[in-house]
């Protein structure tokens, strides 16, 4: 049976069994808006270069949630509601159902999955460590660390703030009394590593990879907490939410106890698969919160996204753009004439003075299926913490990540950014940053928002994507050709 045609979750097929990936991604988009602006829906509905138009059209759903918290909350229901209209489940027979339709139970015959757990064998690490440039850092050089990216524009101050109450409350690092189910546990920015060192009580859902899970047990074997997963009938480790979300959704509910859930999604995958995933865990989440309204969500944003951010950030960005030297502006303007304005662009050229601002930072080279499966979360997450319950939903830094790495454009242009005053993370400083970020989430009251995408800008990590004084995609191709070496370099030495 070809994935085309296996039980699970699957953008719907048309009369010749094609199921087109573009269709449904710019019609989701397109409805995300018609209630609010009718006319950017026409135009998504036109767009005739999808992989190109994407980027303009994702920025242009961005500002149009940027107009009143109403319309951001709109936005994000009327994008989720055309996602479960259009894409399907697909059952044994191969009959299909729209998602809002869609019914989660076990598939007639399968058998249920069994249970495996790894307790750690380590003390718990009682304070939080960030290991940095061959150093690990603590207390009040952490503080320190934290300060000095503040002041360069590479995280927001509030970033500063929570990560400082974290060092302030190291009995947060354990989550007492909640339990962590991740999905896509292995993912190489989740926080699996660090809060099973912390002590936390984690739920793993992966897929079923012999040497990733090997690598898994052993982060569970070496730390201090407790990693819980499914186990299928031949003794293979993982599970898939894609092609066997009720029988995931079975072995969770089995298999929780009684701790309140924090459910993360960190699954990623190329293409059309990112969107099927994103949507899979969609449906487990609506499950999971209907069985219990404690549970939480818990995703990272990337920073190669579109964003609202506050008017002081747009101001910080005006004051780089203005503060450059006289001997690089003469440099720069040859080149701006040349490029006709798509060069050294400044940034936040729409945003008028003292409002907030639009942070482009789309990456074409990612592809539209990547952007809209991350828009569908960033949607539950906004849809989520408007009813009420609890969400963890942070920027991250651009990081060197085998995903980057293999990709020589973003390659090159992250070896590059240094010169542009962006800060490029390794994945082993970002992962107990991030995982700080989620415990003080899961533990502090939940904020009072004057706009639900605050749920983005707050604490976020941009790596000074945000506060560059340049729109960030008019200098890729630059930054790309002054890491082009290094990104040769590193390739080679794969």
């Amino acid at each position: 049976m070809s994935d085309e045609t296996s039980p699970g979750v699957h953008f719907p097929a048309d009369d010749q069994g094609r199921r087109s990936t573009t269709t449904t991604t710019r019609g989701v988009l397109a409805d995300s808006v018609r209630g609010v602006d009718a006319a950017l829906a026409q135009r998504i509905d036109g767009a005739r270069e999808w992989r190109k138009d994407y980027v303009d059209l994702v920025h242009a759903v961005t500002a149009a949630s940027a107009g009143s918290a109403d319309r951001a909350a709109r936005i994000a229901a009327d994008g989720l509601a055309s996602m479960r209209r259009r894409m399907v489940l697909v059952d044994d027979s191969g009959a299909q159902a729209p998602l809002d339709e869609a019914m989660l139970p076990m598939p007639a015959g399968a058998a249920p999955f069994g249970t495996e757990t790894v307790q750690g064998t380590a003390e718990p690490e009682t304070t939080l460590r960030v290991p940095l440039a061959g150093r690990v850092l603590e207390g009040e050089e952490l503080r320190g660390q934290l300060a000095s990216w503040v002041d360069r524009g590479i995280v927001e101050p509030s970033f500063a703030a929570a990560i400082g109450e974290v060092i302030d409350h190291p009995e947060w690092l354990t989550l007492p009394g909640r339990r962590v189910l991740l999905v896509g546990a292995g993912a190489e920015m989740g926080p699996l590593e660090t809060l099973l060192s912390w002590g936390a009580d984690v739920m793993a859902i992966d897929l079923p990879r012999s040497r990733a899970w090997r690598h898994k047990k052993g982060l569970a074997t070496r730390g201090a907490g407790t990693l819980t997963f499914p186990v299928d009938e031949s003794g293979d480790s993982g599970a898939d939410v894609v092609h066997q979300p009720g029988q995931v959704l079975e072995w969770i509910r089995r298999t929780r106890g009684g701790d309140p859930l924090a459910v993360g999604m960190h699954a990623y995958a190329d293409s059309g698969v990112h969107v099927r995933v994103s949507a899979a865990m969609d449906l487990l989440m609506d499950e999971l919160t209907a069985d219990d309204a404690e549970t939480a969500l818990a995703w990272l944003a990337t920073p190669t996204d579109a964003f609202v951010v506050p008017p002081e950030v747009v101001a910080a960005a005006r004051e780089r753009w203005a503060a450059r030297g006289i001997t690089l502006k003469s440099a720069q303007a040859p080149v701006r004439a040349l490029g006709r304005g798509k060069l050294f662009a400044p940034a936040y050229r729409d945003a008028h003075e003292g409002q907030p601002g639009i942070a482009d930072v789309l990456v074409p080279q990612q592809g539209p299926n990547y952007a809209i499966a991350k828009r569908l979360q960033r949607w539950r997450g906004v849809s989520a913490e408007g009813a009420g319950q609890r969400v963890s939903f942070n920027v991250a830094p651009a990081t060197w990540t085998r995903s980057v790495t293999k990709n020589p454009v973003l390659g090159a242009a992250y070896g590059g950014a240094h010169h542009f005053g962006v800060e490029v993370f390794a994945p082993e400083s970002v992962r107990p940053l991030m995982a700080a970020l989620l415990v003080r989430d899961l533990v502090r009251q939940r904020p009072e928002r004057s706009h639900p995408e605050e749920l983005f800008s707050d604490a976020a990590a941009h790596g000074g994507l945000w506060r560059v004084g340049y729109e960030p995609k008019t200098a890729l191709g630059v930054a790309a050709a002054a890491g082009l070496p290094g990104s040769l370099r590193r390739r080679r030495g794969r």
